[in-house]
């Protein structure tokens, strides 16, 4: 690590032992009394937010905000990832306002900035960005049906959303939403960007969906739109360009995912080490067993091999921007192998806990549930496996392999 991210990492490695960890408690009791369905904060949140940004741990996704790189990035990201409920978000590096606020940062014009990024900056208020659909395969969007349709000063906006984290939150104010606003361009010109209030008449967050039972505090929500009008002015950018604007907003989300994923994994691995040395079976302790032991190993590996991997994408992205045929290549690696590695490593953690490990006394069956989700959101790993087969075969040969290959 640089010297900088040096600072930084100790600086958070000390605030998330003196406040994060000790704030899980709080936050678990405070959505347990007020029941699954109720998406309030648990004030604990706000609370370290105020102390994160008065010890400048604050935004550190954004560079043009922390000055801090992808790769200087990673290593904090991971350690927010420790804590996956409360870490990302009391630093206001949370899904999926990161991603919305890269993307205003990107494509927003002055005015959409003050109304919407600064606000966002500053932790006020919380974001959705609408792009899945129930009717259609939405891992390529160039099958979103929701119409988008010029009537003089508005768009009116008609269709069906779903799967849109944060909108359950009542500090959800602003929705980014994807639809075709020209079905006779070309396919990857239908499509475009706006962005709707959440409080527009016409939206209706129709229900939150559990991941494998479980209802996020943020949730994860359908979404109809009936004859919503919103202004010219809100439109992204311009008519068009959605798909684009996608494609620049989701390779930053998908690494950041994957960054705070190896976190979760060593969260994962640090349990079920306390476990295998505390727990007797047959007569001696679960760490003596060598069916355990190789358990234990094969997660230390993949954890390393994931690690390396993630950071030589972030470096990538540095060196060669989001939108370069490097780095698209890289995300797609990393996205497709963390999210495994995360689901292996806590599944080998759940069964060395037995039975309660697929309980609510330890988190493991909840990480796993998000862990296994994260294997389709931002791209289904087929997609992104293609891509890398796509490159891989599309590439020149080597001088090696033409040489053996003659």
């Amino acid at each position: 690590m640089s010297a900088k991210g040096q600072d930084y990492h100790k600086r958070l490695t000390d605030f998330m032992i003196e406040y994060v960890f000790p704030a899980e408690e709080s936050y678990e009791a405070y959505r347990h009394e007020k029941g699954p369905n109720d998406h309030t904060v648990p004030p604990v949140v706000e609370e370290l937010k105020k102390k994160a940004k008065e010890q400048g741990l604050w935004n550190l996704f954004l560079p043009s905000e922390s000055g801090l790189t992808n790769l200087e990035y990673a290593p904090l990201a991971e350690l927010s990832g420790w804590s996956m409920e409360i870490g990302p978000e009391v630093l206001n590096c949370a899904a999926p306002d990161t991603g919305n606020m890269e993307t205003l940062h990107l494509f927003a014009n002055e005015e959409q900035s003050k109304q919407w990024l600064e606000p966002l900056l500053n932790g006020e208020i919380r974001s959705a960005f609408a792009m899945t659909e129930p009717a259609v395969a939405s891992s390529d969007a160039r099958n979103i049906e929701t119409t988008m349709l010029r009537d003089g000063d508005d768009y009116v906006i008609n269709g069906r959303k779903w799967w849109i984290s944060g909108a359950a939150d009542p500090r959800c104010k602003l929705l980014i939403v994807m639809g075709r606003t020209n079905p006779d361009a070309a396919s990857h010109q239908q499509q475009s960007m706006i962005l709707v209030p959440v409080d527009t008449p016409g939206v209706s967050i129709e229900r939150s969906l559990p991941v494998f039972g479980y209802q996020d505090q943020h949730g994860h929500c359908e979404i109809s739109f009936d004859n919503v009008r919103v202004p010219v002015a809100n439109l992204l950018d311009e008519e068009g360009s959605g798909f684009a604007i996608a494609q620049a907003r989701l390779g930053p989300g998908r690494i950041h995912h994957c960054m705070r994923a190896i976190g979760v994994a060593e969260r994962a691995m640090a349990l079920m080490i306390d476990r295998v040395q505390t727990r007797i079976a047959f007569g001696k302790p679960l760490a003596e067993q060598g069916v355990v032991q190789q358990q234990i190993a094969l997660s230390r590996n993949e954890i390393d091999q994931t690690r390396l991997l993630c950071h030589k994408a972030a470096w990538t992205i540095d060196q060669h921007g989001n939108k370069s045929k490097e780095a698209r290549l890289q995300v797609a690696q990393i996205k497709a192998v963390a999210p495994q590695m995360a689901c292996n490593v806590l599944d080998r953690a759940i069964q060395v806990h037995g039975a309660a490990g697929i309980c609510d006394d330890v988190p493991l069956a909840r990480l796993y549930g998000w862990h296994r989700a994260m294997r389709l959101f931002d791209g289904p790993d087929e997609v992104h496996m293609r891509t890398i087969a796509r490159a891989e075969l599309g590439a020149e040969k080597s001088a090696f392999a033409a040489a053996v290959t003659k």
